[in-house]
């Protein structure tokens, strides 16, 4: 049986440049600009090099400002990885609002919307995504990253909860909304480290993407 993958065209976040080694603008920072540079630097030398080719240091340069800088916002190499994960897990919860806009309420394809954001995150955004899920040397441990971890569940347990016509997320809406995270979540990382095609094999990731939706909320 032969599967095709569905052609993706799943562009940058809004605001989020996709060529990593074009310098950033360097006409000076003023308060809050100073840190949202600093955290676009660091997001896109994470993209290039990856969690364990990041440093200050690089980010400094990339942000066009000294290296005394970072200090008055972040205290260290971590928090500003732990900012820059934290930014990227809000645009994601941005995104997958604007996913399942205008398909209505109860609707199995919200979940599917929901799925194929996901999906698209971790291909738009490897290198957070793998920072987002400890896949460097060292893992960030932040109470943060945690809450906004849950609250990006629990919105999906709410539509999950509303497919089964349930008005509170109740154990089943538990039981079937982790079956779905699990599956897109493993789903993520095989596309993302590209093992389908060691496999030998394609997919068309929406048809199998609505698919497991409706088995699992049936």
């Amino acid at each position: 049986m032969v599967w095709i993958m569905t052609e993706q065209k799943i562009s940058a976040p809004l605001g989020i440049t996709q060529d990593p080694a074009k310098p950033l603008k360097k006409e000076g920072y003023h308060h809050g600009d100073l840190r949202a540079g600093l955290i676009e630097a660091t997001r896109r030398l994470i993209e290039e090099k990856g969690p364990d080719g990041f440093s200050v240091s690089d980010a400094c340069r990339l942000a066009g400002v000294s290296t005394a800088a970072p200090y008055k916002h972040f205290k260290d190499r971590t928090e500003m990885m732990v900012a820059t994960v934290l930014e990227g897990m809000a645009r994601h919860r941005d995104n997958m609002q604007t996913a399942i806009a205008g398909i209505p309420e109860g609707s199995p394809d919200r979940i599917t919307a929901l799925g194929k954001e996901y999906v698209g995150f971790a291909l738009r955004e490897p290198g957070i995504f793998r920072l987002k899920f400890g896949g460097f040397s060292d893992r960030l441990d932040d109470d943060r990253l945690q809450q906004a971890g849950e609250a990006t569940f629990t919105r999906v347990l709410e539509e999950v909860a509303k497919c089964l016509g349930e008005t509170d997320v109740t154990p089943e809406v538990q039981r079937r909304g982790f079956m779905l995270w699990s599956f897109v979540h493993g789903l993520s990382f095989i596309l993302h480290d590209q093992k389908l095609s060691k496999m030998g094999g394609e997919i068309d990731l929406d048809f199998l993407l609505s698919d497991v939706a409706r088995r699992i909320l049936s």
